[in-house]
């Protein structure tokens, strides 16, 4: 696919998710367009860019069927890589900037709950995602909460749905009262934020329990900006596997998420990141269109745009 055949996809009228009863759904695609930009008062120079924007070819039950990535000006060196939490990590250099610079994603993504990927981790990577980090550290209060929440609980299924639930109910969704640099220990005070500030919440509570989890940054379809969950490791039948839960929400995330990227917090994943130098900062925009193009329920119904 490129950018001309993806931009005349665009026209294809979208699925309203809203009708859509994702506890029956079988298959699903999705037509995806994001677009970045960044405008400065001047020229800026040596501009070295971050991109975290596309997922990986395959997460879970989810499928990049295919994309596009464009950049405006073009950039003298461009990077591709994978992080170590499997993320595809975007690197570009830019000599010179005039006025600004933008960055378009197109991507046709499928998920199939039919398809079998269990994924496992080992215990040593297990403890990785039990460390605090500066967004997720743990205080007194943190841990009292854990305990609680710890001492009610049955299994560690029990306890990670206690925690989301907890953290849904706590908090007060507002935006304004906090940053990505928020830490849970502020959250928890504060009692306010956004998507990020749940998930680091609930991070914090669940490494205090000694439940091993990460961030999950993504979009859900039908909502504005990007959006943030959790995805706890519990034992199952294939060892140590990945739970989502969203707490932002109070449910556990369904085929209508799409992942881009996993880590320890937000600063791990963060969509866009980089230096230049000028004198001055610059200003970003963002817009998206993102929606269902195909519908398969469980029951061999099919709805497509």
């Amino acid at each position: 696919m490129n950018e001309a055949e993806f931009l005349a996809s665009q026209t294809v009228p979208l699925i309203d998710d809203s009708t859509i009863d994702w506890s029956t759904v079988r298959r699903a695609r999705y037509s995806f367009y994001q677009r970045f930009y960044y405008e400065y008062p001047g020229p800026i120079h040596d501009l070295k860019q971050r991109l975290i924007i596309i997922p990986a070819e395959r997460f879970g039950i989810q499928h990049i069927r295919d994309h596009y990535l464009v950049f405006d000006p073009t950039p003298i060196l461009k990077r591709e890589s994978t992080d170590k939490f499997g993320n595809r990590v975007i690197e570009l250099e830019v000599n010179q900037v005039d006025q600004g610079v933008s960055f378009e994603v197109g991507m046709l993504i499928e998920s199939d709950t039919q398809f079998e990927n269990h994924v496992s981790i080992a215990p040593d990577l297990a403890a990785y995602f039990l460390q605090q980090t500066p967004l997720t550290a743990s205080d007194s209060s943190i841990y009292a909460v854990a305990a609680q929440l710890t001492a009610k609980s049955t299994t560690t299924y029990d306890l990670a749905q206690r925690i989301s639930q907890w953290v849904f109910q706590v908090m007060h969704y507002q935006s304004g009262v906090t940053t990505v640099a928020t830490t849970a220990g502020e959250v928890l005070t504060l009692r306010q934020g956004l998507c990020q500030d749940y998930a680091h919440l609930m991070l914090a509570l669940c490494r205090a329990a000694q439940l091993p989890a990460r961030y999950v940054s993504g979009h859900l379809l039908g909502k504005g900006g990007s959006h943030a969950w959790v995805e706890v490791f519990l034992v199952m039948e294939h060892g140590l596997e990945p739970v989502a839960f969203d707490p932002t929400n109070n449910r556990r995330p369904h085929p209508g998420y799409i992942t881009v990227a996993v880590g320890r917090d937000y600063r791990d994943v963060a969509p866009t990141s980089g230096s230049f130098l000028a004198p001055y900062r610059g200003r970003l925009t963002i817009y998206k269109r993102a929606g269902v193009t195909l519908v398969e329920y469980s029951d061999g119904t099919t709805i497509q745009s």
